[in-house]
C-alpha cells in the first residue's frame, strides 16, 4: 500500500479523533512491508497525519515492538528532526518500549534527543513522557541520573500541575 493511502486514511475527520489510525493499525501488523508506507506518513504536510502517524506507531510497537527495531536508526535520525509535539513525545514512548532492543550508540542518541527536548520543549506530554523514559532509563545509569535530578528540580516548580505533579513524583522515586 502506498504511502498516500495511508496519508488519506489519516487524514480528515476532527484533529483529536483517531480516524482511521486502527485501520492503519491493523494492515501494518497484517504486512509488516507496509511501515516503509507509514514512516513515509511523516513527511505529509498535514500536522493531523502525523500526530496519527505517531499514535499507530506506538500502538504497533505494543503489540509487536520487534517490527520496530529495523527502523530505530530511522526514529533517530528522521523522526527526532520533526518540530511537532507528537512526534517528540511519540519517541520517548517507543524509546522506552524499545529500549531492550536498542544498540549503545542507538541508546546514546535517544538519550541525547531526549535530554535535549527536556530543556527545550515547551509541550506538556512531550515533557511528562520524556522524564518518565529518562527517569526508567537513569535507574541504571547514574550519569544520566545526576543530570535528570535538577531538572526535575526545576520542573517540579512548572505552573502545569501535571508537569509540576511527574517530576516531584519522579524526583521523589529517584532520591530513594
Amino acid at each position: 500500500m502506498p504511502a498516500k493511502s495511508f496519508e488519506s486514511m489519516l487524514s480528515g475527520g476532527h484533529p483529536n479523533s483517531l480516524g482511521r489510525t486502527l485501520d492503519v493499525v491493523a494492515l501494518v501488523l497484517a504486512d509488516k512491508s507496509r511501515l516503509k508506507a507509514l514512516f513515509d506518513c511523516y513527511r505529509n504536510a498535514d500536522p493531523v497525519v502525523r500526530m496519527r502517524t505517531s499514535n499507530a506507531l506506538k500502538r504497533i510497537c505494543r503489540a509487536e515492538p520487534e517490527c520496530l527495531v529495523p527502523w530505530l536508526d530511522h526514529l533517530i535520525a528522521k523522526v527526532s528532526r520533526i518540530e511537532q509535539a507528537s512526534a517528540q513525545w511519540t519517541l520517548a514512548t517507543l524509546f522506552q518500549l524499545l529500549e531492550a532492543y536498542m544498540r549503545t550508540e542507538q541508546k546514546n542518541r535517544a538519550r541525547r534527543i531526549m535530554q535535549t527536548n527536556l530543556e527545550h520543549f515547551h509541550d506538556w506530554i512531550v515533557l511528562n513522557t520524556t522524564m518518565d523514559t529518562l527517569a526508567a532509563w537513569s535507574e541504571r545509569d547514574k550519569r544520566l541520573k545526576s543530570w535528570l535530578l535538577p531538572r526535575l528540580q526545576r520542573l517540579r516548580h512548572d505552573k502545569r500541575g501535571s508537569v509540576a505533579r511527574k517530576a516531584a513524583k519522579i524526583s521523589a522515586r529517584l532520591k530513594t
